[in-house]
């Protein structure tokens, strides 16, 4: 009885470090990124949309593409340098 308990809480542990605290951490830079926009930021919404910030605004950015001019929501952007962020 006492091993299961251990290899339960074993199971438990193994699956925070390696599933719950890297995703914390992926949110964390997300969410400190998309605050910390500025105009010139090279972008990538999630719909894989590239563009160049124009404007900020509260909860929205206006993005120069090659199309024209877009006004996305904050929380639909990811930054164009995923490589930079798995390097970490």
């Amino acid at each position: 009885m006492p091993q299961q308990i251990i290899m339960l809480v074993l199971i438990i542990v193994v699956f925070y470090f390696f599933m719950i605290r890297p995703q914390m951490k992926r949110q964390k830079e997300l969410k400190n990124f998309r605050e910390n926009l500025t105009v010139g930021d090279k972008v990538v919404t999630i719909g894989g949309i590239h563009g160049k910030i124009l404007e900020v605004a509260e909860t929205t950015v206006l993005i120069s593409t090659e199309g024209g001019k877009l006004r996305i929501d904050k929380s639909a952007l990811t930054n164009s340098n995923e490589d930079r962020l798995m390097a970490k």
